[in-house]
């Protein structure tokens, strides 16, 4: 199947999602020990970054409860649906179509009762009873790539002996037969190549340069790049230093073929694929667009402008 034929679509609960080009899914971290994310972390400061991403305009909002962190032991999905029930049901009440970030059977159910449309795995989506919840709520599902169990870390040059993306490739035809014996249709599925998870720097650069070869499978492919660990060891940046490196890894992954934007800079992405599209001619520009004196220069910071 090819992008062009609609494929690429995605249509969980009956809806169809970003028809007409990428979309962004603003991450909304509702966890104190993000490693990624250093901003208030309370329920009232998630609420107010679901708000801040809408307003900015993110497609999707993706809550977590849990930080994939691999210093901190996992937490009960009691206490990650404490976290993340009120974030969704904030996030649902303000029209956002949501995802749950979680590989809890239990906080998935909780989450789409609650009105989420999505459940991104990062467990491989290899549980009966995840796909037994997903299936009987027609959800969405974000099928990523991994060899280790959630909250592990294994960096193994010799983990592909035929190559990341064949071992991917093999990886998400056994997943999508398994989900479709399951009741969960390619229509609903989105395959993420897994930056990081299982995967050297070398080998998540790899995988994200096969991502033409996963799209043969008909399914969106999201580029969950934002900040990631393969990012920082490439530029030798922090996490709130990788946007540079974070949109030059969005820029190739769209030209791959990649359609959802997993990021935590929702306005700079969105600003940058504004410009991006109206360079490559994919958004007119009016002949009669000027810029407005309110924005045009910035007074230094010591005087204002004269």
């Amino acid at each position: 199947m090819s992008v062009e034929d609609g494929s690429q679509r995605l249509r969980p609960r009956g809806k169809e999602l970003f028809p007409d080009g990428p979309a962004v899914v603003g991450v909304v971290n509702a966890t104190p020990d993000s490693f990624s994310d250093r901003g208030d972390r309370s329920t009232a400061g998630s609420i107010r970054q679901v708000e801040e991403h809408m307003r900015n305009g993110a497609d999707i909002i993706e809550v977590g409860g849990e930080s994939n962190v691999t210093n901190r032991p996992a937490i009960t999905a009691d206490v990650e649906l404490e976290r993340i029930l009120p974030v969704v049901e904030a996030a649902v009440s303000l029209g956002a179509t949501v995802s749950i970030d979680t590989y809890k059977p239990e906080v998935a159910d909780g989450a789409l009762r609650a009105g989420a449309a999505i459940v991104n795995d990062i467990s491989g989506s290899d549980s009966a009873a995840m796909l037994e919840v997903c299936s009987g709520h027609e959800a969405g599902m974000v099928v990523m790539h991994t060899e280790v169990p959630p909250k592990t870390q294994r960096w193994d040059e010799d983990l592909y002996p035929d190559g990341v993306v064949q071992r991917q490739v093999d990886f998400f035809s056994a997943r999508l037969a398994e989900l479709d014996l399951a009741g969960i249709p390619a229509g609903r599925v989105v395959l993420d190549p897994g930056p990081d998870f299982g995967k050297t720097p070398r080998q998540t650069v790899d995988s994200l340069r096969g991502i033409p070869q996963l799209l043969e499978f008909g399914c969106p492919v999201m580029l969950a790049v934002s900040r990631k660990d393969f990012v920082g060891a490439l530029t030798g940046r922090r996490p709130s230093e990788r946007a540079a490196g974070t949109l030059a890894a969005i820029a190739v992954g769209l030209d791959l073929g990649a359609t959802l934007l997993r990021v935590h800079d929702v306005a700079g992405t969105v600003d940058f694929l504004k410009v991006r599209e109206a360079l490559q001619g994919d958004a007119e520009v009016d002949p009669g667009l000027r810029i407005g004196e309110d924005i045009r220069r910035e007074a230094p910071a010591d005087r204002p402008l004269g």
